[in-house]
């Protein structure tokens, strides 16, 4: 197709409106292919601070056009109310996207990695611009299925059991999205995993997620580093959803709970087999998923970017989840499933070497999860299904 000189471009935003950096990896690779793409189109870029403007450069081409970058920073009584309440209600997003809504108007499209930006489509508002979203991670909570996905005008997709999902629970139709992979292995594939400890001994990673319900943190997590301070066959790595240290109570707006975070004795940062970030950039660059000999935790969707190369997983049933043949648990086929602590000793002895049956269900998961094409990069896929969905020449 041959550019049409007559029309003024389109302008497509790449919009990052979250209080952390997790999701930024998930859409950013895909900036600099839109331009190779769209060339003679505009695309910007829209961030709430100054940690995710940076955190996008770091992913653009340098032999493209710098994008034009757009502020959105909430308000301070936003900042001062969302502090108050503990920072539970996500009131500085909700903040940013209305006090910017004059400024979304003007684009064409917004390519987005959560669903907080449905906000713009609720309320009889206009239907520009065009909402693209592309979900942050492969998991298999329920909230990744949410009716606030039917609100977006295009979705991209990073394999087939996220689109069967989203198809069966009627949020996506068979003409509105694109399975496209995952660009966050793209932006970090070519890595090279971090030896984080002085010693041969295995690695264990404890990932727990945030939701106050679903986080095996809140039952277990004092527990765990007792265990794994008092012995020495292992080395071990806590690392949570960066979520989960960023607010003192965690609230679930899907499970109605709420629930108060203690903090973490400091003695067992002090220990040499025990590492301990609750939340830097390392704790979303994949660098513990590829350091880890055995994972541990719940319902984080960081196992399916771990078992891009099999290895023994251990899960925590903290909630008395019925899990068995439900789908917001398929990743609890991955290895043992434990009601308590007591069994963790046994089950790291019984998952190293992996069983044949956890590698067949972790290969047969992942290739669902992800649509691994060897040929054309997820950036370059995305790219081009944004291109065919918005008609750009």
């Amino acid at each position: 197709m041959s550019a049409d000189s007559s029309r003024d471009p389109k302008r497509i935003g790449f919009l990052f409106n979250h209080d952390e950096l997790h999701q930024v990896a998930h859409i950013a690779p895909i900036i600099s292919a839109l331009q190779r793409r769209a060339p003679t189109e505009r695309v910007e870029i829209i961030t709430s601070s100054d940690r995710q403007a940076d955190a996008v450069r770091a992913f653009l081409d340098p032999a493209c056009p710098l994008p034009a970058f757009w502020s959105i920073s909430p308000s301070g009584w936003s900042r001062a109310v969302e502090a108050l309440l503990g920072n539970m209600v996500p009131l500085n997003r909700l903040s940013s996207l209305k006090r910017a809504t004059p400024l979304f108007r003007h684009f064409d499209a917004l390519v987005v990695p959560e669903t907080t930006t449905t906000f713009l489509k609720k309320n009889g508002q206009s239907a520009r611009p065009q909402l693209i979203f592309f979900p942050h991670g492969a998991g298999d909570r329920s909230i990744g299925f949410s009716p606030d996905i039917k609100r977006f005008d295009y979705v991209l997709l990073p394999g087939e059991k996220t689109r069967d999902r989203m198809l069966a629970a009627g949020v996506i139709r068979s003409d509105n999205h694109s399975i496209v992979g995952y660009p966050k292995f793209e932006a970090f594939g070519a890595r090279p995993p971090v030896k984080l400890f002085d010693n041969d001994k295995p690695t264990v990673l404890y990932n727990p997620h945030f939701d106050p319900l679903l986080s095996s943190w809140f039952r277990f997590g004092e527990q765990i580093l007792a265990y794994f301070a008092q012995q020495t066959d292992y080395n071990l790595i806590v690392a949570p959803h960066v979520m989960l240290f960023q607010r003192k109570i965690l609230a679930s707006v899907e499970h109605r709970l709420l629930r108060f975070r203690k903090n973490i004795d400091p003695r067992y940062d002090k220990l040499n087999h025990i590492h301990i970030d609750t939340g830097s950039e390392y704790s979303v660059d994949m660098t513990y998923t590829r350091a880890a000999d055995v994972y541990l935790g719940d319902v984080s969707s960081q196992i399916y970017e771990y078992i891009q190369q099999p290895r023994p997983a251990i899960f925590l049933n903290s909630h008395d989840a019925q899990w068995q043949g439900n789908a917001n648990y398929d990743h609890w086929n991955f290895g043992p499933v434990l009601d308590d602590i007591s069994g963790l000793g046994t089950a790291l002895e019984a998952v190293s070497p992996l069983p044949a049956s956890y590698r067949k269900a972790q290969s047969q998961a992942f290739a669902r999860s992800f649509d691994m094409d060897d040929a054309t990069p997820p950036s370059e896929r995305a790219a081009h299904a944004i291109a065919e969905f918005l008609d750009l020449p």
